[in-house]
């Protein structure tokens, strides 16, 4: 019977494809994608949880966004019936914190009813000790992740001293630790041109669990390093709204860079196909 009469008739086909990634599933702790907001509308909002909120776990409002962002409260509350929790970008944290006015920022955390926080001091200096302090605070009551690395390019940290904050801001309060890239995907874990510490990425992760990381990676090739390197589920950071459904095919193993990863080269059907994949020059 050809494919189009088994159509006609109704007849139950196997469309499930075998032996994808386990794929972790909502409300994750792993395998989690935290999307970069730069701006939606909130047409752009319903639209873009429409498409793919299942694949997402956190959207970050970038930077400032939230204060200048028309029609916030509407925009919130698409993510919320979407079941997507939403925080403030960490630059707005400094913002507030160096002017003085933490407890303004919770203030209008509590107002816009946000209980996840992001600490960071990518563009300002702050010191270990007062970091750590404003984590252990904050995390009584809201769900915090700290932020390490620079947002200068020409501000290197050592291993040594990644590791050494991770853990003491795991140790503060922190539910995971944000591992900077900046929307640009050039500082923090990549060089300039984009191209990946892998030295430095392995030591960070020799001495502390991926589950606990997220690494920022807003561009495809680093997207595809990361989940080559630790797995589907992986969990990743800034990711563009664009990019949520390419990043989900790229965790299963069904877009050309991953499509090989998840597929066991003992599969005889697998070995049967590329056997002789060479071009013949013979006449039939």
């Amino acid at each position: 019977m050809s494919i189009f009469r088994a159509l006609n008739f109704k007849i139950e086909m196997p469309f499930t494809l075998n032996n994808l990634p386990i794929r972790s599933q909502k409300p994750r702790t792993n395998g989690m994608t935290f999307v970069l907001d730069k701006g939606y509308s909130v047409r752009q909002c319903e639209d873009f949880c429409d498409v793919c909120s299942d694949s997402v776990d956190v959207v970050k409002l970038g930077w400032g966004t939230a204060l200048v962002t028309q029609k916030l409260e509407e925009k919130l509350a698409v993510y919320a019936d979407a079941g997507i929790p939403v925080y403030f970008g960490g630059t707005l944290f400094e913002a507030y914190l160096m002017r003085g006015q933490l407890d303004a920022y919770v203030k209008l955390l509590y107002k816009h009813h946000i209980n996840t926080v992001e600490v960071s001091n990518g563009s300002i200096w702050l010191s270990d000790e007062k970091k750590q302090s404003i984590i252990k605070e904050l995390s009584q009551d809201f769900i915090v992740y700290s932020e390490v690395g620079s947002k200068n390019p020409n501000e290197v940290i050592p291993p040594y001293k990644w590791v050494r904050v991770i853990e003491q801001e795991l140790e503060a309060g922190s539910q995971k630790v944000i591992c900077e890239a900046r929307e640009s995907g050039t500082v923090g874990v990549f060089r300039p041109n984009g191209e990946i510490r892998s030295g430095l990425i392995e030591e960070i992760t020799d001495q502390i669990s991926v589950e606990k990381l997220i690494f920022e990676a807003p561009k495809k090739e680093q997207q595809v390093w990361f989940i080559k390197k630790y797995g589907s589920n992986v969990n990743l950071g800034n990711i563009p709204p664009n990019e949520v459904i390419s990043l989900e095919t790229i965790r299963q193993g069904l877009r050309g860079d991953t499509l090989m990863d998840f597929v066991s080269i003992e599969n005889p059907y697998l070995k049967e196909i590329t056997e002789d994949h060479s071009i013949s020059n013979k006449e039939n």
